[in-house]
């Protein structure tokens, strides 16, 4: 379910961010515009990280399964790749609002960089 879920909130915002590009200018469309820039935004990274994390663990235990024989890699399940996704896919956002706001620093990266170590490291500890 959440698979749907997932897949139709990223469709949903995929079309609603290019129409909304396509159809106003960052002039005109007030701030409450360019929030929904950000929010349709992080839905369409969140949907397309989920989907990436989920076969690329998939791939990975697939390919990884001829060269172990004791104990297989497991592939990640959606669920999980959900969750790491959420923090994952706020990383472009950020970078983007950093951009806007004034330039990307070497420390501006950096801190960026270390969110979102941070929170996949509280995720990886939530979870066991």
């Amino acid at each position: 379910m959440l698979e749907k879920i997932v897949a139709i909130t990223t469709l949903t915002s995929l079309c609603l961010l290019t129409l909304l590009l396509n159809i106003s200018v960052p002039t005109t469309v007030g701030p409450l515009g360019i929030l929904a820039v950000f929010i349709l935004g992080y839905l369409s990274s969140l949907g397309v990280m989920t989907y990436f994390l989920y076969s690329f663990s998939r791939l990975f235990a697939h390919l990884s399964s001829a060269f172990t024989v004791k104990k297989p890699f497991t592939p990640m399940p959606f669920r999980l790749a959900y969750y790491y996704s959420t923090v994952v896919a706020a990383a472009p956002i950020m970078l983007i609002g950093l951009q806007s706001v004034g330039g990307i620093g070497i420390y501006g990266f950096i801190l960026v960089v270390a969110f979102t170590v941070i929170g996949c490291v509280y995720i990886t500890k939530r979870i066991r």
